[in-house]
């Protein structure tokens, strides 16, 4: 009998791209390292408001040096990551309040398509500039991911139920609980005791609380299949 699995929980909303980054290398690694991988959707608008914090859409200086990072980060973590063109809109108007509505219920109903469903949604607002507010863009999603329509049209009409709304405010309390004060943030839990570390670019010390090792953004037996 092996090592038991460490459980590390990723709390992620698709409206932030530094979770996609933290997301695939979680999910890159899941069957390398030692662990039990648990996604969580959470809304970024209610840590946000609960830590005080600003989206860099507020800030110009951060705003740029944001659309400048991401350039870099997807050739290091060989993702096809990109800005919206219209990030302020996105950001600050539009949000993701329907599409973690549904994240939630796909990791209540049907938890096995939550990464690929989480995917395709980074994918369209992160990749290709599309739309994830609509009801037929989160089908759209949904559908991609391999999703039925009857199941994805099933999902989407228990989007505003009590289960559903509940279960994302008490996955955002659970992230704020932990210290979060953006997305994403990594909660590991290591020999009796909780390290919540926040953002995509810490996983090196992540790997050393769970006495892993750190092959960088894109471990080889990734990067051959890439």
């Amino acid at each position: 009998m092996g090592p038991l699995l460490r459980n590390v929980e990723l709390f992620y909303d698709v409206l932030s791209p530094y979770s996609w980054l933290g997301f695939e290398v979680l999910c890159r690694y899941q069957n390398i390292w030692n662990i039990n991988l648990q996604l969580r959707p959470s809304l970024i608008g209610g840590i946000m408001k609960d830590s005080g914090n600003k989206p860099p859409a507020l800030l110009p200086r951060k705003g740029q040096y944001m659309a400048n990072d991401i350039k870099l980060l997807r050739h290091h973590f060989q993702m096809p990551i990109q800005f919206p063109k219209d990030f302020f809109s996105v950001i600050t108007e539009k949000g993701s309040l329907s599409a973690m509505r549904f994240l939630t219920a796909v990791s209540l109903e049907h938890p096995e398509m939550l990464e690929k469903v989480s995917r395709e949604l980074w994918m369209r607002i992160w990749s290709k500039d599309e739309d994830i507010t609509e009801p037929q863009s989160i089908l759209a999603a949904a559908e991609k991911a391999g999703m039925s329509a009857e199941q994805a049209q099933g999902l989407l009409e228990k989007i505003s139920t009590p289960k559903v709304k509940n279960q994302l405010k008490e996955t955002t309390e659970a992230a704020c609980r932990y210290g979060a004060f953006g997305l994403p943030i990594t909660v590991a839990h290591v020999d009796g005791q909780t390290h919540m570390i926040f953002g995509s670019d810490r996983m090196e010390l992540l790997a050393y609380l769970l006495g892993e090792k750190w092959m960088g953004p894109v471990p080889p037996a990734v990067n051959a299949r890439l």
